[in-house]
């Protein structure tokens, strides 16, 4: 069944607001200008390789991005972050980097990522880019030097080279394992060993030399000379290792990725890291400096407008809200929030943790439902709880599309800013039965740890009904589509009342236009039936229904837009399951 078909009166949400128009230059002048831009953005996640392919062998690059720019700027995002197109031998996708100051030439590279940036800033859109300072490649020139020059090589101090312990060093120097299954250490040929909390072709650096940090701020400088607006920094927590790398016993997988205390993760230290890294950015604000031509060319920014964002996984929302304190990073993803069940009382509980955790700090809450490490909410949704992040079957499709229709709504209401990844706007779902032998996630060949399902949220989106890869390139795509998804490409959902690329488009409209929409630090609950969510923000007002069956709550002014198909008489309106409705009181 087509799930874009089976509530034809859904058209109903898309006669209370107006569809988008291209942005005219006074729109693109004042999206351009605007200060703290981030307190209420929507940043769309562009994953380079899965997004648009320009050359025809298979695999996205800048130039796709380039030429989908319109789209973006169209479906009304704020900024786009792209996922890492670094010079890399491509072990885990780009997260392991051999040169952070070069272009993978999969992707393109430095004057294709220059006419990017240049291009984007033209059509009023940001460009953040990923950092990954955890970790690089075993590729990488200081790595690569560090195992040819042998034990007491300085450049082994760079990453965390030890001996090994038991009779003849033959054991990893302690019990860490790699968040992708399996040891975090690996042995060379000299019989040391090295570090690596993800695969073995990604080692740690080690924070406590001079030379990484002083590296790292070279490398924030070259790309903001590049133009870039803000960087999202792979796993912002990990950097600072515990003092003496402690065992840490028994535990459970799970909580490697964070959720619990461990000393790989989310220790002190990260935050001094991050406040010379503001420092940076400061650099460029405020002041021209005598950065004429780059304030001709709308490279200087005002104060406040570049940013950085955390992939910090944290045991809970407040040691979230270290990371954002006003002389550290901007924002941090939400995580508590990304891993919440469809429960009406869940989510308003992760919710006033979030707003409550952040208002003492004064930063924005961070909402996200998907990225490029976990199941797409459209599956996640479509399963029974408790299953995690990580899915592997596909569900009840229909059930997942209601849920993640109504999700979404749900989270550009509330205060704050909030991120998509590419194709949730299509509705995607995962591809849970990609074949072993296509698979590319390093998780899935560890054989342990996380279940390495990861490809299946990052096949490339489609754009168009026919073609060998439904419009992503003519060369076919490094992942296979399933044949489904024509009728969830761009083309067959654009222009389309009721469907779910409209649905985003009209949602992102209104945050724009309706001024109670967007950044702030609260909302006022109001009271609803049991399993729905119902708050008001000024005279805005969303009311989401979790509960499973058709309710009935009060009409609360005009509806503006709705996620399914409702019905109002009497002053009252039925809310059917699984469905968010936006009003306003107005």
């Amino acid at each position: 069944m087509n799930p874009l078909r089976t509530k034809d009166a859904m058209s109903q949400q898309h006669s209370a607001a107006p569809a988008p128009t291209p942005a005219s230059a006074a729109a693109v002048a004042t999206v351009g200008a605007r200060r703290d831009w981030w307190r209420d953005a929507v940043i769309y996640q562009v994953y380079p390789r899965s997004f648009a392919d320009s050359n025809g062998d298979g695999m996205g690059d800048l130039e796709g991005v380039r030429s989908r720019l319109t789209y973006l700027r169209d479906l009304g995002v704020d900024a786009v972050w792209l996922s890492p197109f670094y010079a890399s031998p491509q072990a885990d996708a780009g997260y392991d980097v051999a040169d952070y100051r070069a272009v993978d030439p999969m992707f393109g590279n430095l004057l294709d990522a220059d006419a990017l940036i240049r291009d984007a800033r033209a059509l009023g859109l940001r460009i953040i880019v990923d950092l990954v300072p955890n970790h690089s490649s075993d590729q990488h020139e200081w790595f690569k030097r560090a195992v040819a020059e042998g034990p007491g090589s300085p450049l082994r101090d760079r990453y965390h080279f030890r001996p090994g312990t038991g009779e003849n060093g033959e054991l990893p120097p302690n019990d860490w394992e790699s968040i992708f299954g399996g040891p975090a250490w690996t042995r060379v040929e000299d019989g040391e060993w090295y570090l690596h909390l993800f695969a073995p072709e990604q080692p740690d650096f080690n924070w406590d030399h001079p030379a990484v940090g002083d590296e790292f701020r070279s490398i924030l400088r070259f790309w903001l000379d590049m133009g870039v607006d803000g960087f999202r920094i792979d796993v912002a927590h990990g950097l600072v290792k515990a003092a003496g790398l402690p065992d840490i016993g028994s535990h459970d997988q799970l909580k490697l990725l964070g959720n619990d205390v461990m000393p790989f993760f989310d220790q002190d230290g990260v935050h001094d890291i991050y406040r010379q890294w503001r420092l940076i950015l400061d650099e460029y604000a405020g002041e021209k400096k005598g950065t004429e031509g780059l304030a001709a060319e709308g490279r200087w920014r005002e104060s406040g407008e570049r940013i950085f964002v955390a992939e910090a996984w944290t045991p809970t929302v407040e040691r979230t809200a270290n990371y954002v304190r006003p002389d550290e990073l901007h924002q941090a993803f939400n995580f508590q929030y990304l891993s919440t069940e469809w429960d009406a009382k869940e989510l308003r509980a992760v919710i006033d943790r979030t707003l409550e955790a952040m208002r003492p700090v004064g930063a924005p809450a961070t909402w996200v439902l998907s990225n490029h490490d976990v199941t797409r909410h459209a599956t996640r949704f479509a399963n029974p709880p408790g299953l995690g992040t990580q899915i592997r079957t596909a569900g009840d499709r229909d059930l997942g599309l209601r849920r993640a229709r109504a999700a979404t709504l749900l989270m550009l209401a509330l205060p704050g800013s909030a991120y998509v990844y590419q194709g949730e706007e299509l509705g995607l779902p995962d591809v849970v039965d990609l074949p072993d032998e296509v698979r590319q996630d390093p998780a899935y060949f560890r054989g342990a740890g996380q279940d390495g399902f990861r490809d299946g949220c990052r096949v490339p989106i489609p754009w168009t009904r026919e073609g060998a890869s439904y419009g992503f390139g003519t060369g076919g795509s490094w992942l296979p589509q399933p044949a489904e998804w024509a009728e969830l490409s761009v083309e067959a959902q654009q222009g389309v009342a009721g469907s779910t690329l409209e649905l985003y488009r009209s949602a992102l409209h209104l945050r724009r236009t309706q001024p109670d929409l967007g950044a702030g630090d609260a909302v006022e609950w109001l009271k609803a039936p049991e399993g729905v969510l119902a708050f008001r923000r000024g005279e805005f007002v969303c009311v989401t229904n979790t509960s499973g069956e058709s309710v009935r709550v009060p009409s609360y002014g005009r509806v503006l837009l709705t996620s399914g198909e409702v019905a109002e008489t009497d002053g009252e309106l039925k809310l059917p399951a699984d469905t968010t409705v936006w009003w306003t009181t107005a």
